[in-house]
């Protein structure tokens, strides 16, 4: 049973979203105002007869060869961990990377706020986490990992006695300074 085209168009059209139906290929693409992508390109595609649906933003980045290109894939795990439904997705032959939301729908019809809650999530998440994304490929920093570096630290001081934290510091200049305790400790 799954979904139908006709089904997402009727949704589409009771919230006056303007979009184009590619019949041969079972997808609707349409597109909404954002803060950080304007417009936002949303692609709906049906796979398997309807039974499986699939909502993303295609080309959302791209990089290939980038200074801090690990860092922006780890940064983008963090961001499949830190959120639920959203999958990010990351093309290593061409660069793209998307962002996306994928529905298993076997026997069942595609309900009116499920499908609401799918893309109005897309569309705040993805508007959450660019400008995260765009800060790490230009500074390569993660703000929010510094974030939880300096919260930990907070911890540690409130937990730990007085003067650890200059002791801890004492440490890491130690272990950075002598060749012999990194080679013991790598």
């Amino acid at each position: 049973m799954g979904t139908t085209l006709a089904r997402i168009e009727a949704y589409l059209d009771a919230w006056n979203w303007n979009y184009i139906v590619d019949r041969a290929n079972l997808r609707i693409i349409t597109a909404v105002r954002s803060e950080v992508v304007n417009p936002l390109q949303i692609v709906i595609e049906l796979k398997e007869q309807g039974r499986f649906c699939r909502i993303y933003v295609p080309r959302l980045l791209h990089f290939y060869r980038h200074p801090y290109r690990e860092l922006v894939l780890s940064t983008l795990l963090s961001l499949s961990w830190e959120t639920k439904m959203l999958r990010w997705e990351y093309d290593a032959l061409g660069g793209e990377v998307r962002a996306g939301i994928e529905l298993p729908l076997e026997d069942a019809e595609l309900e009116s706020g499920q499908f609401y809650r799918c893309m109005s999530g897309l569309v705040q998440l993805i508007q959450d986490a660019l400008p995260r994304l765009k800060s790490v490929m230009a500074t390569g920093v993660d703000p929010v990992q510094c974030q939880r570096g300096e919260q930990v630290l907070l911890m540690l001081q409130e937990k730990m006695p007085t003067g650890f934290l200059n002791e801890l510091e004492q440490a890491i200049a130690t272990h950075h300074s002598h060749p012999k305790i990194k080679q013991s400790m790598g």
